[in-house]
């Protein structure tokens, strides 16, 4: 991204569809939104998850992949009534965008937190959830996301109680929809039967856990298998994992 020198506030983008993509008669208003000053920090948080089980009488553990957590996005910022910061975008929308002087008549921090609530947080009654989410901060960097915690810490008021300054915590959790999810993963159906040859230091129990998700299915792959004790399988047999009636263990 080339820097102009110009400064480019993050945005929030809400879709009524998760596809992200808006109705025609879509009521979002105003659309994107733009955070009123830039986030004092911006974090991200990649997590893998593992199996660490251990197996009886071992010492130690092999970390099998169960798979990957989606992508987190904290950013911390503030909304502020005090009409002392420079480039504050009370209204948080681009029309303010364009003056980096004081606004005139800023928007009460009360008002700023409905916009921002109606935008991240607050149901949609058309669609009967928040909404789905993009956070751009200029070229570089894009987010597709729904909300999943939102802290709002009160820290300066009016004599009359009204706020004048509130820190936010928000975290954003990445979203796919189910249709490029399976694209991406283009894993085969858990429908179909599959096949795994046996490497030293397999066990019966943590193979049926890894395709499963569950180990109590273990005696019916043993059976499939022709399999006289689920403790005892070779190193470079071919066991098979077919479809399973799920009523039974």
């Amino acid at each position: 991204m080339e820097d102009t020198g110009q400064l480019i506030k993050v945005s929030i983008e809400a879709f009524d569809k998760e596809n992200f993509s808006n109705a025609s008669k879509s009521k979002i208003t105003p659309n994107p939104i733009f955070l009123p000053v830039n986030p004092e920090s911006f974090t991200q948080n990649f997590k893998v998850e593992l199996n660490l089980d251990q197996g009886q009488g071992n010492q130690s553990t092999d970390a099998k992949y169960r798979g990957t957590k989606p992508e987190e996005l904290k950013l911390e910022f503030i909304f502020d009534g005090t009409n002392t910061i420079q480039g504050y975008n009370s209204k948080l929308d681009k029309n303010a965008q364009r003056d980096a002087a004081p606004e005139k008549s800023p928007l009460p921090v009360k008002d700023q937190l409905k916009i921002f609530m109606n935008t991240v947080y607050n149901m949609n009654g058309e669609i009967h959830r928040p909404h789905f989410l993009k956070v751009h901060w200029g070229d570089g960097f894009k987010f597709t996301c729904i909300l999943s915690s939102l802290d709002l810490n009160y820290t300066l008021f009016k004599p009359n109680g009204d706020p004048l300054r509130v820190k936010a915590s928000a975290t954003f959790l990445n979203y796919i929809a189910q249709q490029e999810r399976v694209a991406r993963e283009k894993k085969k159906s858990p429908d179909l039967t599959r096949s795994r040859q046996v490497k030293a230091g397999d066990r019966l129990d943590n193979m049926t856990f890894e395709i499963y998700n569950n180990v109590k299915y273990v005696t019916q792959i043993a059976k499939a298998n022709g399999l006289t004790s689920f403790r005892r399988i070779t190193p470079g047999n071919e066991l098979v994992f077919p479809p399973l009636d799920k009523t039974s263990s």
